[in-house]
């Protein structure tokens, strides 16, 4: 494997975990009173779109142990290649999180290959994905628990896969719905998700990144025996701000990476 590859990986990688702790330590003051944030709480998942097998595996070199894909088709295969390495002890064990918007008819792909979903954004998709995890058998074990965030659009873009969420006064219209996916036994809500408007100054994406938290809160109070302890927001562009904002996952790809191949 090529080292000098697996070196910038690690120190592009170690530069991030850097900037998340440095951000923990400057919270928002409308979190939790009390010290700031530990950073050890915010994961950084690294996202792998486009990139080849080669790049994953020396990121996995590097000390990555979480990674993302955008579309369930395009990972399959990765999975797969870690999965018979990690079997034969010359791969690491990793974890591989769908944060793309998940097409009904894929949603088979999802449930057997993932450890979360960070983009459930419809009802439907929820009945098809328990579905396939209520028919999942590993061995003699039947049924698949999938943790899953909902995915909610707080900024009202068109572009934006999500439940409408930007008119807070509207958010009661949205518990029938949540109240549903919480009783389907084979998903295990943890929180919530979302994707800001694109901006290259990355203060300006931090109210919909209050927005959600906000949302989170709500949700929390109208259904307090579920979980709803992670927030997946921030990107590249905005993570420590989204840090700040409470965030819990923050996924980066290029700026660990490096530019995606061109076809």
């Amino acid at each position: 494997m090529n080292e000098s590859l697996i070196s910038s990986i690690r120190e592009r990688y170690q530069r991030v975990l850097g900037q998340i702790a440095a951000a923990a330590a400057r919270r928002c003051p409308e979190l939790v009173e009390g010290s700031a944030r530990d950073a050890q709480a915010v994961r950084l998942v690294v996202v792998t779109k486009a990139q080849p097998l080669g790049i994953v595996r020396a990121a996995a070199a590097a000390g990555v142990r979480i990674f993302a894909e955008n579309y369930a088709e395009e990972a399959v295969a990765k999975i797969a290649a870690f999965r018979v390495g990690a079997a034969q002890k010359n791969e690491f064990e990793v974890e591989w999180h769908m944060i793309g918007h998940v097409q009904s008819r894929k949603a088979d792909l999802v449930a057997g290959n993932f450890s979360i979903l960070h983009s459930l954004d419809s009802l439907k998709l929820a009945a098809r994905l328990e579905r396939f995890l209520g028919e999942y058998r590993v061995g003699a074990a039947h049924g698949k628990i999938l943790p899953v965030l909902l995915e909610f659009n707080v900024s009202r873009e068109e572009s934006k896969f999500g439940w409408p969420a930007w008119d807070e006064t509207r958010w009661p219209h949205l518990l029938p719905e949540v109240r549903q996916i919480l009783q389907l036994p084979h998903l295990e809500v943890r929180g919530l998700m979302t994707m800001p408007p694109y901006f290259e100054d990355a203060e300006l994406a931090r109210p919909y990144f209050q927005r959600l938290r906000r949302l989170r809160d709500f949700l929390a109070a109208q259904f307090p025996q579920a979980d709803w302890r992670e927030l997946s927001m921030g990107t590249s562009l905005d993570f420590e701000v989204a840090v700040q904002e409470g965030a819990t996952y923050v996924r980066v790809g290029q700026a660990i990476l490096g530019s995606r191949p061109t076809k």
